[in-house]
């Protein structure tokens, strides 16, 4: 912060920088706290409270077709279309989660939400067992995605238990391949039962983050979803937003907007290593049963769109998702034009790569398509970790 001190006989004070009002001295913002203080309500309101709105709408439109699919399935009518209505609606949640990867520190990390919706492999044998079991499937129905929520580990519930219910899959040498279309209307009871609880479970997971973010200002029905049958809320009661737009101010947890911004290319590079080592990079290498079942989407076949949504997530956070919003990007280009730049090609770059990726799921090992991505994914990962972080410590 800088100091301006008033002197003695100083005959005119610095326009918007002190009154001249008697006092000794006034603490001013420096040009780059003011500037990166600029970009924080747009990131936080257009890009993360944004993103996860629309996940969590998305998630209600999910959780309306689960209900309806297992009132059919009870019913003994075909479901069919409400199958490939979910798959649709399974896939749009997916994809605001997905760009949301970049700011998973925050709730998404201190209430273990991130691993809540998205372990994965799936533990076959566990899911099998409870299928199987008529008293845990009894508790479940009873009690729906509270069971799902507080019971089960995280590789039987979230995005991709509710995926392997959701899409086809065929036997290859021991393994449930994907087809990337949704089942027909041949799920078990118990299958329908599961996958309603799953979807409660994430729905719910979803409207939390939201409502961490906004500082609960989520509507009535997804406050409805979060509440529990005895009017007890799930709610953190916490405004995460507020805590990187009034950051220095006291309660927030950032002492300046500099650590602020620090803490939002740090997400940045944390996903784009994700995406490059561990996402593509497993598969890619292969050389083991984990590697090769390292497939994030295997059953709907949308790694690669995945992957592609991870690097969207870096360039809202970088850029700001609305068009017009300041961003952490304006900040980069007033210091270092040529850095910007670089930056945003990075990003665009690697987005093209990975989305000229053919049949991940199946074809990763050793692909050279693969191997593109993976490098130029990396590219950004270092310009991210290497200059701009640097070039924000300044």
């Amino acid at each position: 912060m800088k100091k301006i001190l008033k002197l003695a006989l100083c005959a005119a004070c610095v326009v918007g920088m002190v009154a001249c009002n008697g006092e000794q001295k006034t603490d001013v913002k420096s040009d780059k706290e003011a500037a990166l203080q600029r970009a924080m309500k747009p990131y936080v309101e257009n890009t993360v409270i944004a993103t996860y709105s629309k996940m969590a709408d998305e998630g209600l439109v999910l959780l309306d077709k689960c209900e309806q699919i297992l009132k059919a399935n009870e019913a003994g009518t075909d479901y069919s279309t409400l199958m490939a209505e979910a798959g649709t609606a399974w896939r749009a949640m997916r994809k605001y989660w997905e760009q949301s990867e970049a700011f998973l520190y925050g709730p998404a990390a201190a209430h273990n939400i991130d691993p809540h919706i998205d372990s994965w492999p799936l533990d076959f044998n566990a899911m099998n067992s409870l299928l199987n079991d008529a008293s845990k499937m009894a508790e479940l129905e009873e009690e729906g995605g509270a069971y799902v929520g507080d019971k089960l580990g995280y590789a039987l519930k979230g995005f991709h238990a509710a995926e392997y219910l959701l899409f086809e899959t065929v036997e290859q040498e021991g393994r449930a391949v994907g087809t990337g279309k949704t089942h027909a209307a041949n799920l078990t009871h118990a299958e329908a039962v599961y996958l309603l609880g799953i979807v409660e479970d994430l729905a719910q997971q979803a409207i939390l983050l939201e409502d961490c973010w906004s500082g609960g200002k989520i509507n009535e029905r997804k406050e409805g979803v979060i509440t529990d049958g005895e009017g007890e809320s799930m709610s953190y009661g916490e405004n995460y937003g507020d805590y990187l737009v009034n950051a220095g101010q006291p309660g927030s947890l950032y002492k300046t907007y500099q650590e602020a911004a620090e803490e939002i290319i740090a997400g940045c590079v944390d996903i784009a290593g994700e995406v490059a080592e561990l996402k593509m990079g497993n598969p890619y290498l292969s050389n083991t049963p984990d590697q090769r079942d390292y497939i994030e989407s295997p059953y709907s076949c949308t790694s690669t769109t995945d992957f592609a949504d991870n690097i969207r997530s870096i360039k809202n956070a970088y850029e700001g998702a609305q068009a017009g919003d300041y961003s952490i990007s304006n900040y980069v280009y007033s210091q270092d034009n040529e850095l910007d730049g670089k930056v945003r090609k990075a990003i665009e770059e690697s987005i093209a790569a990975i989305e000229a990726i053919q049949d991940f799921e199946n074809k990763a090992k050793g692909d050279t398509q693969v191997k593109a991505a993976m490098d130029k994914v990396q590219e950004l990962e270092e310009l991210l970790d290497n200059e701009v972080l640097a070039l924000l410590a300044k």
